[in-house]
């Protein structure tokens, strides 16, 4: 039997962006049942459902609004995580393009949840298609009762408001996006305070990613355990899984969670152009994984845990016997290095010497010292910075040397020998 599409049934419906398309096909249908409820029955629901963050952390999402502290006297924010801007990701701009009133609804339920009023959806500024139909769809609700004052009668008001960034990666952590939504400059804060307790404009703030909070609408509907038995037990409801690279056919899709990689990379992705080598599995952060190592993969968090690797954001990179994965860590470090927003030390410079040390490499001038050094350089990188950007090259710098040394060492100055210094 079929898993029910919860995040993409109105793709490839014509104008599946309207209010019109959205209410014909059960959009907003959420909301009676959502406005019998109390807020704390909403979390608790959510809780129940074990709907883990989809921006690739996967902390669960009721767990995350339960911390929320009550009777502040503060406004309440929910910020939406629109800047999808992981290298190899691409599937949050296709549900904002495709179906953004399915978001908005999404956003109601949460914002009912944490008693917020006024929420930010915080998107890439290249997404210009997906800006002007988030815009647009807040029009069309607003005018029929959807947003705004006493939402549907329920004497709840909310009030959506879309951000565009400037195009940095960084402001894909949350903290860095909340600097960037206040105006100030794109670098993350010390935590804690948790932006749960301290966030936007220093009031409570909850920032989720466009997927988890378009899969609130469905746990609504049906009920935490219905959406409890989709996929694994760690693992539940359905995710969109990408696939580019090396493969026959690139694309995006809903599935439950749980497929098996090598069933995904064939049935969905045509299988690969040659023969596999390596498979990131989920955006450039993620520790690579070889051939061997995908035999037995699913596409579960548990399973990626297992196999030293994260799940990420579930969009995978294949790669043939003919990639030189030189090469591509020559790619991760130019753009970790150029991304940085050099406000830590370890990782101002970590991600600069590691993107020199490859273009040494490349140039058949660096020594087997070298290596060892890019190794030596990731240790002294991960965990000792304000965010995870430092760890997000140090884990793929780390794993593609150790899994794929002899693609480094072949580039290497031969016989080399250290020479002792001449004592006069």
């Amino acid at each position: 039997m079929a898993t029910e599409l919860q995040l993409t049934k109105r793709y490839g419906v014509k104008d599946s962006y309207t209010l019109k398309v959205s209410l014909e096909t059960g959009g907003y249908a959420s909301l009676p049942k959502l406005f019998a409820m109390t807020p704390e029955q909403v979390v608790e629901e959510v809780k129940a459902s074990s709907l883990k963050g989809r921006g690739g952390a996967g902390f669960p999402t009721g767990m995350k609004w339960s911390f929320v502290p009550k009777n502040t006297g503060k406004p309440v924010y929910l910020v939406v995580n629109a800047d999808e801007s992981e290298p190899g990701t691409f599937t949050d701009r296709y549900l904002l393009a495709n179906d953004p009133h399915l978001l908005l609804e999404g956003i109601i339920c949460a914002s009912f949840a944490i008693g917020c009023h006024t929420s930010y959806i915080y998107i890439r500024g290249e997404f210009k298609q997906q800006f002007d139909r988030l815009n647009d769809a807040i029009v069309e609700a607003k005018k029929a009762g959807y947003l705004g004052k006493n939402i549907q009668g329920s004497g709840f008001d909310l009030e959506v408001y879309v951000h565009r960034g400037a195009g940095a990666y960084i402001c894909g952590e949350e903290t860095g996006l909340l600097e960037s939504l206040e105006g100030k400059k794109g670098q993350p804060r010390i935590k804690p305070p948790f932006p749960a307790v301290q966030g936007l404009f220093a009031c409570p703030t909850i920032v989720n990613n466009v997927k988890t909070i378009a899969s609130v609408p469905w746990i609504i509907s049906n009920g935490a355990k219905s959406y409890a038995s989709i996929g694994t037990q760690e693992s539940p409801g359905t995710h969109i899984f990408g696939l580019s690279g090396h493969v026959n056919q690139t694309g995006y899709w809903e599935l439950p969670f749980g497929m098996p990689m090598m069933d995904f990379i064939n049935n969905y992705g045509k299988g690969v152009k040659g023969k596999l080598k390596a498979v990131i599995p989920g955006g450039s952060s993620c520790p690579i994984l070889t051939a061997k190592e995908c035999e037995d993969l699913t596409l579960t968090y548990e399973s990626m845990k297992a196999h030293g690797t994260m799940f990420g954001t579930g969009c995978a990179i294949i790669m043939n016997e003919h990639t030189d994965m030189a090469e591509v860590l020559k790619n991760l470090t130019h753009f970790y290095a150029d991304e940085s927003c050099g406000q830590c030390t370890p990782c101002r410079e970590g991600t600069a010497w590691e993107d020199r040390l490859m273009k040494k490499i490349l140039a058949g001038e660096a020594t087997a010292k070298d290596l060892d050094l890019m190794l030596e350089t990731a240790d002294n990188m991960e965990g000792k910075t304000i965010c995870v950007f430092a760890s997000a090259l140090a884990m793929p710098v780390r794993s593609f040397i150790k899994k794929f040394r002899e693609d480094f060492e072949k580039r290497l100055i031969k016989n080399t020998v250290s020479v002792p210094e001449t004592v006069s």
